[in-house]
């Protein structure tokens, strides 16, 4: 698979500014590594190795955090007398990972378009944000067999409180701490998009995707839907943060498919 991956990674994530007054949203670490390299080692899983990064928000910290990859995350030696830098222990990626400014207000739209002229045939979008355990490749061969410029992964999610079933006599009978959500799907936020899609989007940076531009795809039957019933988690606020570290914590991260 040789496809590209856009990812939205420029918002301000505002409902977790606990962690994010002094970083960006993909920035935000699980596990002990940004969000955004779980989302990337995911699709690198499937053989997708170049990235398209739409910054915003503190996008220095994205640059810098990929400029100096490995040593972030090797085992290095410092020689300050002869200023050389040996590298004892790096992971072999193939990645390629071009980043661009895309504006700190920018609406997801905007962003999308100003990425237009790096985009020249089918690629993969998603937002710097959430994780599922989505199978890549099913995606691309849905897209491909439904033959449409956008395919949208629609998911059913986990209801945020817990949910009680009441008796006659007022009493619990039982307690589901994670129940499932009302039935209705949602923007999963994986995306299979043909370059047609750009003429979609105004030349208007606050134009949200989700907005006008997806609205006249389903209009013109040029948005198919995805069904995943599996693992999807946004990390939207410090609750959900947590969850995804648990996961992480305890070895059971359904998201991760790579070896160490």
């Amino acid at each position: 698979m040789t496809k590209k991956l856009v990812i939205l990674a420029g918002g301000l994530g505002t409902r977790i500014s606990e962690e994010t007054q002094a970083k960006p949203k993909p920035m935000v670490e699980i596990g002990g590594k940004p969000i955004i390299w779980h989302i990337m080692k995911y699709y690198s899983y499937f053989g997708v190795n170049e990235f398209i990064i739409c910054c915003g928000y503190k996008g220095y910290m994205l640059k810098e955090f990929f400029h100096n990859y490995f040593l972030h995350l090797s085992d290095v030696v410092i020689d300050v007398k002869n200023n050389n830098l040996e590298i004892l222990r790096k992971e072999e990626l193939h990645w390629k990972i071009s980043l661009i400014d895309t504006g700190e207000n920018t609406q997801t739209g905007g962003r999308l378009k100003k990425i237009s002229k790096y985009i020249d045939s089918t690629f993969f979008m998603t937002y710097g944000d959430g994780l599922s355990d989505i199978n890549i490749s099913e995606l691309l061969s849905f897209h491909q067999d439904k033959n449409k410029f956008c395919t949208v992964s629609a998911v059913n999610p986990p209801a945020r409180f817990g949910a009680l079933t009441i008796n006659s006599d007022s009493m619990v009978t039982s307690f589901n701490e994670k129940p499932k959500g009302d039935g209705q799907f949602i923007n999963g936020g994986f995306f299979v998009l043909e370059p047609s899609i750009f003429d979609y989007i105004p030349d208007d940076d606050f134009m949200p995707w989700e907005n006008l531009p997806m609205h006249d795809l389903a209009k013109n039957n040029q948005l198919a839907a995805y069904k995943h019933m599996g693992f999807w988690q946004p990390m939207d606020t410090l609750r959900e943060k947590n969850i995804l570290e648990d996961l992480w914590i305890n070895n059971v991260a359904p998201w991760k498919l790579w070896n160490d």
